[in-house]
């Protein structure tokens, strides 16, 4: 594959994600808890993954090596479960874009678990990263005003940053025993059987997929069945963006990879101010500016030996 192709599927997989974003926030203002949608989402795209592989002819390469199982299930409960249920849980409360920002601090707590965990030598670029990430982050909160943003929603965006920092962490591990593919449908497979056990399926609110959905913001008056709208999380939301990524990150570096996934708050700011009518102070737009160059700049500088695979569940 190309390097144009690898860089066209990665930003398409970024601008999928972020309208993810709004439609889950529509399928939740209309009633679906974010966990339902957690539970709903990744089964959806475990059945659709497994067809995929299945197609491939990889099946066989989803059994388990020894003593991977443990591996295997941390990932799903906090790389897919966690990382999937805090980001919807953070997206109900707070702008589309403000919780991928700090959702994308993931990269700055994998630079300290380096730094303080690995005891690996981090590079003075790097804290001046972390320091512009932190001050944005202040300003994006205008924390002077007592944090104009909801506070569960904020502490849940942090959570879902920490759960992804080891998303990445896990998925290195697991990349030395088996393909990304089939991590993520073991990921999915144990998320939707832990959700199938703390929330069972008959008690799923199967009237979601009836119910006439309310577009809010430009298109508030406008309806579209649930169905659809859960339909196009799982296949546009989360399989094709995947599989972009899949592909993409198969051509390029992590790195390059990662970098590019940092599209998705900037694009998911872009929705939210057409399609949510979303706004934002002044002081809000430079703190979230400052974020992602912070972040970007920590993301670029993490040492060449300690790059870690995988990428982001939108």
């Amino acid at each position: 594959m190309s390097t144009r192709r690898a860089y066209l599927l990665l930003t398409c997989a970024a601008l999928l994600y972020s309208i993810n974003g709004i439609v889950s926030k529509w399928v939740m203002e209309a009633g679906l808890s974010p966990w339902r949608l957690t539970e709903i989402r990744t089964t959806g795209s475990l059945v659709a993954l497994l067809i995929y592989l299945a197609i491939k002819g990889r099946l066989p390469l989803l059994r388990p090596a020894k003593g991977e199982m443990g591996l295997l299930l941390l990932f799903g409960v906090i790389g897919i479960a966690a990382v999937q249920s805090f980001y919807f849980f953070s997206i109900l409360r707070l702008h589309v874009s403000i919780a991928l920002i700090i959702e994308f601090t993931a990269p700055i707590w994998i630079v300290l678990y380096l730094r303080f965990i690995k005891k690996v030598q981090i590079a003075n670029s790097m804290w001046l990263g972390l320091v512009a990430a932190f001050i944005g982050l202040v300003l994006v909160g205008e924390v002077w005003k007592g944090l104009t943003l909801n506070g569960l929603g904020v502490i849940s965006s942090f959570l879902d940053a920490l759960s992804l920092a080891a998303y990445f962490v896990l998925g290195r591990e697991l990349g030395k025993t088996r393909g990304t593919d089939t991590a993520l449908v073991w990921g999915f497979g144990i998320t939707s059987v832990l959700f199938a056990f703390v929330q069972p399926w008959w008690s799923f609110p199967f009237h979601i997929f009836s119910k006439q959905i309310n577009l809010n913001g430009h298109f508030a008056g406008h309806h579209l069945p649930g169905w659809l709208l859960i339909i196009f999380i799982i296949i546009v939301g989360t399989v094709l963006p995947y599989l972009c990524v899949l592909a993409g990150v198969n051509a390029l570096s992590p790195q390059a990879a990662s970098i590019i996934g940092m599209l998705e708050p900037v694009l998911a700011g872009i929705f939210g101010w057409i399609l949510l009518k979303e706004t934002f102070t002044t002081i809000q737009l430079v703190g979230a500016s400052v974020v992602l160059v912070g972040i970007f700049i920590a993301n670029e500088k993490i040492p060449e030996g300690e790059k870690l695979e995988g990428e982001i569940n939108g």
